[in-house]
């Protein structure tokens, strides 16, 4: 029996929840905050632009951003399942099982264990200590460290060149 659990689309979402509180100039900003903005952002990744969706996700935001940078434990995130269920399906082959999942928040947080699992250390926070987001390390050697090597990644080396040539 093979189940698959998240896919491309529920990593991204996770993602894209995780860093919905960026820090830019210095202010922390929310962009689930106000309703419009934050429906638009539920319809563009594919989730129904409901209070009870926007709801659940902003509960399960920091849950999941506290597990991931390792300042709360995984079980903390158990509450969040309770729409999660196996329904039989017949195919060509026998019985086949599948997940199904009623709302975002629970998506988000089988894609937070699908890649616990298949990718462990990849999903993790930027090295950047003034940055809020998170990255997902694809490459090969599993180094990457900031979010935006444009962005995090110029800051940090800037300020290590200023520190040397400096000091």
């Amino acid at each position: 029996m093979e189940l698959v659990v998240a896919g491309p689309a529920d990593e991204a979402l996770l993602l894209d929840l995780l860093n919905t509180t960026p820090v830019i100039d210095g202010v922390a900003h929310d962009e689930l905050a106000e309703s419009r903005a934050a429906r638009k952002w539920l319809r563009d990744r594919g989730v129904a632009p409901t209070d009870a969706q926007l709801a659940a996700l902003r509960e399960v935001r920091p849950v999941l951003q506290g597990v991931v940078r390792g300042e709360a434990k995984p079980a903390a995130l158990h509450g969040f399942l309770d729409g999660v269920r196996l329904e039989p399906t017949v195919s060509g082959s026998g019985l086949d099982w599948r997940l199904a999942v009623d709302d975002a928040a629970a998506r988000v947080v089988l894609a937070w264990d699908a890649l616990r699992i298949s990718s462990p250390g990849r999903l993790r926070p930027c090295a950047n200590t003034e940055c809020r987001l998170f990255l997902l390390d694809r490459s090969k050697p599993n180094t990457a460290r900031w979010c935006s090597m444009a962005v995090c990644g110029n800051r940090m080396k800037a300020r290590r060149h200023y520190r040397r040539t400096r000091t």
